[in-house]
């Protein structure tokens, strides 16, 4: 699992084996270790993001503020897509 960053505790990640066809660009979210629970964020073509699921039950606030900083770095995490899977497309 390519770590993207982290943010206090919480990683935030790409699983390797992301399923043919690719799915658009996102991250998954967890406290420590990357579990197959993580909450998965979309990232729009506009660098915005768009919760997918929160099934690691991270704390509405905790999670507002990591959605901004995912959006304030998604051209990192964008470029990091392109640079590991070879291509890129967008949930909207």
């Amino acid at each position: 699992m390519p770590q993207v960053f982290k943010i206090g505790s919480y990683w935030v990640y790409f699983w390797a084996n992301e399923n043919e066809p690719l799915e658009p660009v996102h991250v998954h979210v967890s406290e420590g270790a990357p579990s197959a629970n993580a909450t998965k964020i979309w990232i729009t073509k506009a660098g915005k993001c768009y919760l997918c699921n929160n099934n690691s039950n991270i704390p509405a606030r905790t999670l507002n503020n990591i959605m901004d900083i995912i959006e304030a770095r998604s051209d990192e995490v964008i470029e990091k897509w392109k640079n590991f899977f070879g291509k890129a497309s967008y949930f909207c």
